[in-house]
């Protein structure tokens, strides 16, 4: 992982309080956090940092959507989804004064000014590291942004540069990733020069991994793609299947370049 990161599950937890919310979308609420340990954080030197959020003996994990060290106020963004979970509904009842205990931040990827194309490709749970990704591209950056969410009720405004073309998928009754995995497959993409941050359902990450290693032949050190969560699964379940998850992906694309070869 990259350098000035603070590994998140060693870190001495820090305490943060809740200054005010925003409501973004039907999913997303949006929690402003304030306090001395805020002050004390280290530079966001990437654009998918995150902290674990203590809720007792379970953590969650979520972007930091912005760190605004005049004010001493940093922005996370809750995916909401009713009462299931558990930060989701605690983001949704937040108000100013209540406290949060968490670990972080961890991070490591930020997108190369350089390339001559970025993808961004990703769920509500996604949003918030493609948004700051977006902000930290040149303003003549070329970017193709695809965000899968449930309906025209969920589009948020998003930071763009002049040649950024954002595609909403909208999901509807359709099982979570799929609509966004088909989307972005419809197209061509440059093996090289191509810049890719992928993240959302791990079912969509399985099939655009195929879709970009074996089909496109991506080299994987320009690709970002990881699953932040898998339908009917908790975060605790996804974490402690995750390692066999992206194993078995791996040797499926093993199996498949090889075919291609012979």
């Amino acid at each position: 992982m990259a350098n000035q990161r603070e590994h998140p599950r060693r870190a001495t937890p820090r305490r943060a309080t809740v200054l005010r919310t925003e409501r973004l979308s039907p999913e997303l609420v949006r929690v402003i956090f304030t306090g001395p340990d805020i002050e004390t954080l280290p530079e966001l030197v990437h654009t998918d940092h995150y902290i674990k959020i203590l809720f007792g003996e379970v953590t969650r994990t979520y972007t930091i959507r912005a760190l605004d060290r005049q004010r001493n106020e940093m922005a996370v963004d809750f995916v909401v989804h009713g009462t299931a979970g558990l930060a989701g509904p605690w983001a949704a009842a937040a108000r100013p004064g209540d406290e949060i205990e968490f670990r972080g931040p961890g991070g490591a990827w930020s997108p190369d000014p350089d390339a001559d194309l970025h993808l961004l490709v990703g769920d509500e749970a996604a949003v918030p590291a493609i948004a700051a990704a977006l902000e930290r591209l040149p303003d003549d950056a070329a970017a193709e942004v695809f965000i899968e969410v449930a309906g025209p009720a969920s589009r948020i405004d998003l930071p763009t540069t002049s040649a950024t073309t954002v595609h909403w998928v909208y999901r509807g009754d359709r099982h979570p990733g799929l609509p966004l995995a088909q989307a972005v497959q419809e197209c061509r993409w440059p093996a090289e020069g191509l810049c890719a941050f992928v993240h959302g359902n791990a079912d969509m990450i399985k099939d655009l991994r195929r879709f970009l290693f074996v089909e496109l032949g991506v080299p994987r050190e320009q690709v970002s793609i990881s699953g932040y969560w898998r339908t009917g699964l908790t975060e605790d379940d996804w974490q402690a299947s995750k390692r066999e998850f992206v194993a078995a992906m791996e040797r499926d694309e093993q199996s498949l370049a090889a075919d291609q070869r012979d």
